[in-house]
């Protein structure tokens, strides 16, 4: 087959293809006829494909065909667009719906801190048992506040950030075992719980909330957060309601991995916190306050912002056409 002449055949059907796709809109016989001229250009691609697959001419028809196929799948929204569409619907609409759940979680981690914290601070057998007491001496005096300062700001709260958001990630991906958030919260509130105990039973309890609270606001509760991401994506394979269980799933999943994805920049914004604020010369009510502000701002955005979403039919999950439920037509 000559190329050259089968270009020169079918020219026009290939230019009526370009025009076609390229129109804002389309009668339903422009419609009609772009799909029919979308399946026979496809199959001259086919044809040329079998004689010379890399020929510039099959080159040519493919960019056609996926310039015209976004008639039919639908054309990507703008950039700016998307972002605006995670941050004002997508996301809040995912915190929102597991505010109360993130609360629990929360009050989980309270309890089991505060209970060990209690046992640490008035049992003598559980500080021996951590360690000399010339070690616990200067974890108190020394290295507990030197841990905030011992790295540049930037490069603290760099690590912080990473760290972080890792256990973030980690939390909602592996939140399906079921096993992973509880003991992951657990372990977090049993070592904030012994350093809240051996502080206290040195006398330097004043030290610590003054450490902690700044930017621990806002850390622990985005932890919170993304455990409470990994238990609902658990619960909806547990108990699916009417969805088939996969669909349930999958439909949770790509909801509340939008919750992952956020808390990169909510652990940001602690771990600047942690970096510049917890270790500064502020004074303490000043550095609480900043965090407070911090978990303020939070709170507001989830129920404002998440709120309206939520009451709006946003759940966090990609749109029908991203998910393959739904193939728009032009």
């Amino acid at each position: 087959m000559d190329p050259d002449a089968f270009a020169a055949v079918h020219q026009s059907q290939w230019d009526r293809l370009d025009v076609l796709g390229r129109q804002r809109r389309l009668s339903g016989s422009e419609a009609d006829e772009l799909l029919r001229l979308y399946q026979s250009t496809s199959a001259h691609l086919s044809l040329l494909r079998s004689v010379a697959p890399e020929g510039a001419l099959s080159a040519l028809l493919s960019t056609r065909l996926a310039r015209a196929r976004t008639r039919f799948t639908g054309a990507r929204s703008n950039f700016m667009e998307d972002v605006a569409r995670f941050f004002v619907l997508s996301l809040p609409a995912a915190f929102y719906r597991i505010r109360w759940l993130t609360l629990a979680v929360g009050g989980a981690f309270a309890v089991i801190a505060v209970l060990y914290g209690l046992w640490a601070l008035n049992n003598p057998d559980v500080l021996r048992a951590l360690g000399s007491d010339a070690r616990l001496q200067r974890l108190v005096d020394r290295d507990f506040v030197d841990y905030y300062s011992q790295n540049p700001a930037a490069s603290f709260s760099g690590q912080v950030w990473t760290n972080n958001a890792w256990i973030a990630v980690q939390s909602v991906a592996l939140g399906i075992t079921g096993a992973f958030v509880p003991y992951q919260i657990y372990q977090n509130a049993l070592n904030v719980g012994l350093t809240g105990g051996v502080m206290f039973a040195y006398g330097r309890g004043g030290v610590f909330f003054s450490y902690i609270l700044p930017h621990g606001l806002m850390e622990l509760t985005a932890i919170f957060v993304a455990g409470a991401a990994g238990l609902r994506i658990f619960w909806s394979w547990i108990s699916p309601g009417p969805r088939p269980r996969a669909t349930a799933l999958a439909q949770e999943a790509r909801s509340l991995i939008t919750v992952a994805i956020g808390l990169v920049f909510v652990f940001l914004a602690s771990g600047l916190v942690e970096g510049f604020v917890t270790p500064s010369a502020l004074p303490v009510w000043a550095k609480i306050g900043i965090g407070a502000a911090v978990l303020a701002g939070y709170w507001g955005y989830t129920l404002y912002f998440g709120g309206r979403a939520y009451r709006a039919g946003e759940r966090g999950d990609l749109d029908s056409q991203d998910t393959g439920d739904q193939i728009t037509a032009a």
